[in-house]
């Protein structure tokens, strides 16, 4: 029986082109990608021993054998970072057998008084299961006529999948979807992952599940919108962690000028002003 761990590997090196690690290619391939013995040599461990990794023989694989993995599939920093996460789970550093429950939706004060210094930027405190917890008016205002902040407890991974809008909302709709399946990996428990997954699962269905099995790390370039009004922007995000709370204050940036003059309208509309959620 695979593991998390041993699929993330798999799906990398059928991703990955020989070519472009120097690889030369003697004879046909069965498969796309690099072999497991192309994976191993550049390693520097056995074929047999990437082969217990990969099928979930071996759980416990050292800090220099994820290492030496990482450098033979040429990981990037955040590939790296989830190999390591998924490590821990397959290792049983993170727990997998705790009750479900919905993760905390409170803000610190200290949070929400620097979210107050960032009006009237476009900025929001969520987490890994997408609940958004607060944000600020300019947010808010962009927000408005998208459904994504309709109800009491709005969550941008549910709006992703569920709301047949979110796919005209974000120009770049597979892209953002990635990005929300490959967070859940990154929630700070795993009661967190199970809690969301359950309930979104049924509703949103193959394109939801499909992601939750693929482990591709997402690339996060500048998010583009088809905003109901008629303007398209583009969005730099930055993102600043806060561990100790299991959340995320992400600061939104217009990328050029016409996305800067269409904000600044959309920010000069009635009601705009913080908000937080509990």
């Amino acid at each position: 029986m695979g593991t998390p761990l041993g699929d993330f590997i798999r799906a990398k090196r059928d991703s990955v082109q020989p070519a472009s690690l120097g690889i030369t290619d003697h004879g046909r391939r069965r498969a796309p990608g690099l072999r497991r013995s192309d994976v191993a040599a550049r390693a520097g461990i056995s074929v047999e021993y990437l082969t217990r990794i990969e099928q979930g023989r071996d759980r416990n694989p050292s800090a220099a054998v994820l290492n030496a993995v990482a450098d033979a599939l040429s990981l990037d920093p955040a590939e790296r970072n989830h190999l390591r996460y998924l490590a821990k789970i397959v290792s049983g550093e993170c727990p997998t057998h705790t009750r479900p429950e919905p993760p905390p939706r409170d803000v610190r004060p200290a949070v929400l008084a620097t979210l107050r210094l960032l009006e009237p930027g476009i900025a929001l405190v969520t987490n890994r299961v997408g609940d958004l917890l607060a944000y600020t008016g300019a947010y808010a205002s962009i927000m408005a006529e998208t459904g994504l902040l309709d109800g009491d407890a709005a969550n941008l991974t549910s709006y992703v999948f569920t709301d047949p809008r979110a796919r005209t909302f974000f120009a770049d709709w597979e892209d953002v979807a990635d990005e929300q399946a490959f967070d859940l990996w990154l929630g700070p428990s795993a009661e967190n992952f199970q809690w969301l997954s359950a309930e979104l699962a049924p509703a949103a269905g193959p394109e939801f599940t499909r992601r939750m099995n693929r482990q591709v790390v997402p690339r996060r370039g500048a998010l583009r919108l088809n905003h109901p009004s008629g303007s398209e922007l583009r969005l730099i995000r930055e993102t600043l962690e806060l561990p100790s709370d299991a959340q995320q204050l992400v600061v939104f940036l217009p990328a050029d000028e016409s996305t800067a003059q269409a904000v600044d309208q959309l920010r000069h509309r009635p009601d705009n002003r913080l908000r937080a959620i509990s």
